[in-house]
């Protein structure tokens, strides 16, 4: 077994939204319609000098060469994709994220920090977005660098320091670099989506704050009777969300690294995605679990 480091652009690729696509189109509808995406996602990898590193269900890792080829295959994929006629009624997104940076080969696969920056830009995208870091823009020749804008700096699990985050303007085709240049910084925003049951709440400016607990008053109201009155709050500051404990019981947060901790009477930062549960572990039988997901989105002017 061998293993080297070197310089080169990882890219993650998935499809936006699969669960709900087996939800609505059924199992094998819905089988045909993520193969399809993965299909074009392989041909626009391989039409770019890339390299598929391996396939994850409805994901695709890959290396290039250098960040230029990165930016062109991704928006290869995106044209392809968006160009798709619908399946059933719905319409196939995919979300992609690429870092340049050095990584270590081992086997055939890659290992280090610039996979797992590649995998967080893939995280911060959404559906038909194409998201990267401002270390792999100022690495892109002159005329691709102008078909990217600024959104953010945010933080990133494993980083000390926060990270830039820009996304690549694929969707305006031929005009693309002339947009570009004349459109400024993105107007963007922080928002936290929660879901409880039925029900999503979409933290914002307008929603800075959100109380949970088994009053019915509370923005989240929670039934659970291991729950306090008033258990916790969620507070917005700058473009960070953190979960501050007020229960007797204390509430269990999951972050995106599965691992369970009890937050009592102390507060935690909420990153990426997971969950809360209160007064118990998520694992117990018939928990009441608020799900959270970190997103950026373009600010209404």
């Amino acid at each position: 077994m061998t293993s080297n480091a070197r310089s080169l652009a990882l890219l993650f690729a998935d499809v936006s939204g699969s669960t709900t696509l087996y939800e609505v189109l059924g199992d094998r509808a819905a089988l045909t319609a993520v193969e399809t995406a993965i299909d074009v996602m392989k041909r626009a990898v391989a039409a770019y000098r890339g390299t598929v590193v391996k396939t994850i269900g409805d994901e695709v890792m890959a290396a290039f060469p250098d960040a230029d080829a990165a930016l062109q295959a991704a928006t290869e994929m995106q044209n392809r994709i968006s160009a798709l006629p619908p399946f059933g009624q719905v319409q196939l997104a995919i979300r992609i994220g690429f870092h340049y940076g050095e990584a270590i080969e081992e086997s055939g696969d890659y290992f280090g920090d610039a996979v797992n920056t590649a995998a967080r830009m893939a995280g911060f995208a959404k559906g038909g977005q194409i998201i990267t870091t401002g270390a792999t823009v100022a690495a892109l020749s002159p005329m691709l660098r102008e078909s990217t804008r600024e959104v953010a700096a945010l933080s990133v699990k494993g980083k000390q320091s926060e990270v830039e985050v820009c996304e690549v303007l694929w969707q305006t085709g031929d005009d693309l670099t002339m947009l570009a240049s004349n459109r400024g910084p993105a107007r963007i925003e922080s928002v936290l989506r929660l879901t409880h049951g039925v029900r999503t709440l979409v933290m914002d400016d307008a929603l800075p704050a959100v109380q949970i607990g088994r009053d019915a008053i509370h923005h989240i109201s929670i039934t659970d009777r291991m729950a306090s009155r008033l258990h916790g709050r969620i507070e917005r500051r700058a473009d960070r969300f953190y979960y501050v404990d007020l229960s007797t019981n204390g509430t269990y947060v999951t972050l995106e690294d599965g691992v369970e901790t009890v937050v009592r009477r102390d507060q935690v930062l909420l990153r990426g995605r997971g969950m809360l549960c209160f007064g118990h572990s998520a694992s117990a039988p018939g928990a009441e679990v608020v799900t959270f997901v970190c997103e950026v989105r373009p600010k209404d002017d």
